[in-house]
């Protein structure tokens, strides 16, 4: 039976794998919505006032810095929830949040969130089990981006958006792949355009396709197996 409320919320694989009873908590407070690519849902320092659980795209969580500069510290999907702490009583934002890919999610206000995981253990677990994950996420990355090629980086991305995409054509500008990586945008038009010449991708007009998968993912870095195995390590919800 279809709860009324529900909308999209199961096709969240953190949603869709809470118990029934515990998902009733929920239910009654949650609302789908759209949201474009580029747009800003948080910044440092603000007030989080809802819970997101992506549908479909990606978003991006970025740290930045005294001068205004960002980088990309982890992203999320479908497969888990921005803002989840707030169930625990943390109300400000410690990253900037951004639509990396056009998505679709499921939202709850930080307060309902908060008394459902009061009255919930199984909810109250999600929501620290999937902060290790992006804690886990977030030190790969900074590994990845002090010791890796701007090329690997950029082919790994380029799959993890990919994936979330689910497919092989991504609408990605150069600006905003250079923001991303922490990088000047005149570096990922030089790696654009050698990739394209080998065949590897085709680039036009913001668009991005991917034509040659398996020989992208041998010009990545390893990090992209390794955050993949890590979006996995989740403990089973009981």
């Amino acid at each position: 039976m279809k709860l009324s409320n529900q909308g999209r919320a199961l096709d969240n694989r953190l949603l869709a794998a809470l118990p029934r009873a515990h998902f009733e908590l929920l239910v009654p407070h949650l609302e789908d919505l759209s949201l474009p690519q580029g747009a800003t849902l948080s910044e440092p320092g603000d007030e989080i006032s809802e819970v997101l659980f992506p549908h479909d795209g990606m978003l991006s969580l970025l740290a930045v810095m005294r001068d205004g500069k960002a980088i990309e510290t982890a992203t999320v999907g479908r497969e888990g929830v921005v803002g989840a702490m707030a169930g625990l009583g943390l109300y400000t934002s410690m990253v900037r949040v951004v639509v990396q890919l056009p998505m679709s999610a499921t939202r709850i206000a930080a307060t309902r969130f908060r008394k459902a995981v009061q009255r919930s253990d199984v909810i109250r677990d999600l929501c620290v089990n999937y902060n290790e994950v992006l804690l886990s996420q977030a030190r790969v990355t900074a590994a990845c981006n002090a010791l890796h090629p701007i090329e690997a980086r950029f082919c790994r991305w380029l799959l993890q958006s990919a994936d979330r995409a689910g497919g092989d054509r991504i609408g990605l500008t150069q600006e905003f792949l250079a923001e991303m990586l922490g990088v000047r945008r005149t570096s990922v038009t030089e790696i654009a355009s050698k990739i394209q010449a080998q065949g590897l991708i085709s680039y036009s007009r913001g668009m991005i396709t991917i034509l040659d998968r398996k020989r992208l993912e041998r010009r990545s870095c390893e990090c992209f197996q390794t955050l993949l195995d890590q979006s996995e390590m989740l403990p089973p919800i009981r």
